[in-house]
């Protein structure tokens, strides 16, 4: 029968909860305990320092702090209370000793619920969750909780408060008002105007009260109703920048690596975490499922520590898709583009072809010629463009998609040329897709553009060539493993601007371009080499095209 026992398979419920598909995603305890592990222990040693999950979800941060504070201030505890609760069990006499050390026990849980851990949680639902993992009761004032509280939340708060609109936008996270106003969604659907954020007079209240703040935010809101990462706004920045107005000792969160490499409308925080130098830790993994199984999140996860008293260098982690790991010293910021380079294995590479100008001086801002990708699917919003299967007088082809996301197809018209008399269209170009998977190494074919041939903002445009010999000399050089492996790593989500060629140089395209001719170029040695080789190889998966329609 032990044996029996022993083999059953007994799952912590918040490792379950994590598991679960959900809009919020909830941290698992492994992970919620290597983020933990970034700070010193001396600050569970501690009855003084205080701890704030802004972010409560399951409540796995608390309740992991909770056991180390216990475990730090009366070690052995679990195992001095299995003792006496094993006196009980066997009708053994508890002594005074005993109930002395049971009565000091409940006096440390009560002075660390009640002054050590605070939460703010951004559900009302989470909020009892919260609750039920840290005092065992979804009412803090129960006969249940470990703590008794006179009020039913506690030290976890939670308030249902609304977004403040302005000419249709939330003023503190961006949110559509046309998407989370109260008409939108009425009493039924929640706001997810999180207190942290949006409560100002809240946060003035909780200034200078902690010394950690750590957790998992929200991470993005929808824009549009699709919920899609394209269609979405971030918010995680939000609850980063706000941490630090409050000026805490130290702070840990786990977010999508996206800000790293592009991302909507975060370029300004990027630079904002770039600038810093207070990160002490950063830990990032390129595949999230290492930390979230089962749960794909473009680019990847990190988490990390800023400590207000730290002026340095920021100790690097990556983890790569294959689980290798490496860790450096350096700065977020590099001198190669605008993008942190996550992988500190390139810069022997970067370093031998940045004297060389860079590829993405050929490369088009987004929407070349200012044709919206829409015009295959709804060409009646704009008719002066006068779409055509046809060619007719004075029209030029244009490349686009057709279809809804992710079943959309390549197709080929023909408009009125309404284009801006400065925009060059009596050259050869190559169009390149914008959107495509972004762990996927060989990008979707690309399209050779004639003299009069234009694209919507589907593609960026690869060019000018003086003819198409040059052109085709281009496209030999984008075949080869430097050009992709270089790409991959300019890219980092499945969107493709300017920047993302960055780290690509620039060759003489009256030649034609081969893996060998490009290595002997910048005179790569053996290791240089088989480096890229493997690397390219190792992600040889073929294409995901996912072309914005």
């Amino acid at each position: 029968m032990n044996n029996l026992l022993e083999k059953i398979y007994n799952p912590d419920v918040l490792s379950c909860l994590a598991n679960l598909s959900n809009d919020e995603v909830f941290t698992p305890p492994e992970v919620a305990n290597k983020m933990i592990d970034l700070l010193p222990k001396e600050l569970f040693e501690s009855d003084a320092t205080t701890f704030l999950d802004p972010c409560c979800k399951s409540g796995v941060f608390l309740r992991e702090i909770m056991k180390r504070l216990l475990n730090a201030q009366m070690p052995n505890y679990e195992e001095k209370i299995m003792k006496i609760n094993e006196k009980r069990m066997n009708k053994e006499k508890i002594t005074t000793e005993d109930e002395k050390y049971e009565q000091k026990l409940q006096e440390k849980i009560d002075h660390i619920c009640h002054k050590q851990l605070f939460g703010i949680s951004i559900t009302k639902l989470t909020a009892l969750l919260s609750r039920r993992s840290l005092y065992c009761s979804k009412n803090a004032n129960s006969k249940y909780s470990i703590s008794k509280f006179t009020t039913d939340y506690g030290n976890i708060m939670f308030v249902d408060i609304e977004h403040t609109f302005k000419n249709g936008k939330c003023i503190y996270c961006g949110a559509s008002e046309s998407e989370y106003g109260k008409e939108k969604r009425g009493d039924e659907l929640e706001s997810h105007a999180y207190q942290f954020i949006h409560d100002e007079k809240m946060v003035e209240e909780l200034n200078m009260r902690f010394d950690v703040i750590i957790g998992n935010p929200p991470y993005q809101l929808s824009i549009a109703g699709g919920g899609s990462s394209d269609r979405a706004i971030p918010v995680y920045n939000k609850f980063i920048e706000q941490a630090v107005k409050l000026n805490p000792r130290f702070i840990s969160m786990i977010i999508p690596s996206k800000w790293m490499v592009g991302g909507f409308g975060l370029k300004g925080f990027r630079e904002y975490m770039c600038e810093r130098h207070d990160i002490k830790e950063l830990v990032d993994y390129e595949d999230s499922s290492f930390c979230f199984p089962g749960l794909h999140i473009d680019s990847g996860v990190c988490y990390f520590l800023i400590d207000r008293s730290y002026n340095g260098d920021v100790k690097y982690t990556f983890i790569d898709k294959s689980n290798n790991i490496s860790t450096n010293k350096r700065k977020l910021k590099n001198d190669y583009f605008p993008y942190i380079i996550r992988d500190y294995e390139i810069y022997n590479i970067l370093d031998k072809v940045k004297k060389y100008d860079k590829f993405s001086t050929l490369v088009s801002t987004l929407n070349p010629y200012g044709i919206p990708t829409f015009i295959f699917n709804e060409p009646k919003r704009m008719p002066e463009i006068k779409l055509s299967d046809n060619e007719f007088n004075n029209s030029l082809k244009v490349y686009g998609v057709k279809g809804i996301k992710g079943g959309a197809k390549r197709q080929t018209g023909f408009i009125k040329n309404i284009l801006d008399k400065n925009i060059n269209i009596n050259t050869y170009k190559i169009f390149f897709s914008a959107t495509y998977s972004t762990g996927a190494i060989n990008f979707p074919d690309p399209i050779i553009a004639l003299p009069n041939e234009v694209c919507t903002a589907t593609f960026l445009k690869i060019g000018d060539f003086k003819s198409l010999k040059t052109l085709k000399n281009c496209l030999s050089y984008m075949n080869t493993n430097l050009f992709k492996f270089l790409l991959f790593y300019g890219k980092g989500t499945m969107h493709v601007t300017k920047d993302t060629f960055g780290l690509i140089p620039l060759l003489d395209f009256d030649k034609e371009w081969n893996d060998e001719k490009v290595f002997n170029e910048f005179k790569f040695n053996k290791n240089d080499i088989e480096y890229i080789n493997k690397f390219i190889n190792s992600r040889n998966n073929g294409i995901a095209i996912k072309e914005d329609a």
